[in-house]
């Protein structure tokens, strides 16, 4: 079966939200449900997956034509992205337990 036959059996036949695997990890096609007057459709998703292949977030970044895929390319390889990524992770908190807010002292400026 060719793609574009694979493709449009997965519009007509699929359910809504339902997302399919492709051959390329972290690369997922999804159905999405008729809204506002337009028909269902299909978008490209890109989410990350883990050790099984599965998607590790709720939603990926979607796109619906090759306008949005080559705009998402430039602001992906864009230069001070890697910059602003490494200095996020550098004042993000470490992943642990969370603190009620009982347990937090109270934030005080000192004037």
């Amino acid at each position: 079966m060719s793609l574009e036959e694979s493709l449009a059996e997965f519009l007509e036949d699929g359910d809504d939200w339902e997302r399919k695997k492709t051959s390329v990890d972290g690369v997922f096609i999804l159905k999405l449900p008729e809204y506002k007057g337009s028909p269902p459709r299909l978008a490209i998703e890109l989410n990350p997956t883990d050790s099984s292949g599965n998607p590790t977030k709720k939603r990926g970044l979607m796109m619906f034509n090759a306008g949005e895929l080559k705009k998402f390319r430039e602001m992906i390889s864009e230069e001070g992205l890697d910059g602003a990524m490494e200095t996020i992770m550098e004042v993000n908190p470490e992943k642990g337990k969370k603190k009620r807010p009982e347990e937090e002292e109270e934030d005080v400026i000192e004037i």
